[in-house]
């Protein structure tokens, strides 16, 4: 846990170094989701929890409305499993774009671009305990751009500079459309549940 603190403060303090530091690694896949994807995911998921089954939101005219305890830590499971399945999907979508970008594919290191630049978002998804601040959460995750910009300029991907942020910039958007659809069928299903009754 102390190297997972250690990790984050200098990804998040001195991105630039960092990323040189994370390219000489080697991190399996697997360790690097064990050791950061699982505990830092947990953070929004276990934060939206709080906030819409034990604190609630206010809606103008009807007052707060909190979800029953039930459906909100399902709300909560399902947008942790989905989360995490979307950042190993983005690390294979990195992946394979590299060869486009005169880049070398290495799963790896796409999966380290893909991870650490998500830290600040999850580390800002305690901001999802008061859901009116939630939009904090996404500023805050804007800041993840800049250390995957970073991140590819190391070039951890081996890109030349003139394809650093055409690379980037399609990643991230493979990034944020995969948030989107997460967001997208977690609102669905609920839209379903609450016609149903549950």
């Amino acid at each position: 846990m102390n190297n997972l603190i250690a990790r984050i403060q200098a990804i998040l303090l001195k991105p630039k170094e960092e990323w040189v530091t994370i390219k000489s690694e080697s991190t399996p896949v697997m360790t690097l989701f064990m050791k950061v994807v699982i505990p830092l995911a947990a953070i929004p998921a276990v934060c939206q929890f709080i906030g819409n089954a034990l604190i609630g939101r206010r809606i103008p005219y009807l007052g707060a409305f909190r979800y029953p305890l039930g459906s909100a830590l399902f709300q909560a499971i399902l947008f942790y499993a989905l989360t995490v399945v979307s950042v190993y999907v983005a690390g294979m979508v990195v992946n394979a774009l590299a060869p486009s970008f005169g880049s070398k594919a290495n799963l790896e290191n796409a999966m380290k671009l893909v991870v650490y630049g998500m830290i600040p978002g999850w580390l800002a998804g305690v901001f999802h305990i008061l859901p009116a601040l939630g939009v904090l959460a996404f500023i805050a995750a804007l800041y993840g751009l800049y250390i995957l910009y970073l991140g590819f300029q190391t070039p951890m991907m081996d890109t030349p500079q003139d394809k650093v942020i055409p690379y980037m910039v399609v990643s991230f958007l493979v990034i944020v459309g995969l948030m989107i659809v997460v967001g997208v069928v977690i609102g669905a299903i609920f839209a379903v549940g609450s016609m149903a009754g549950f």
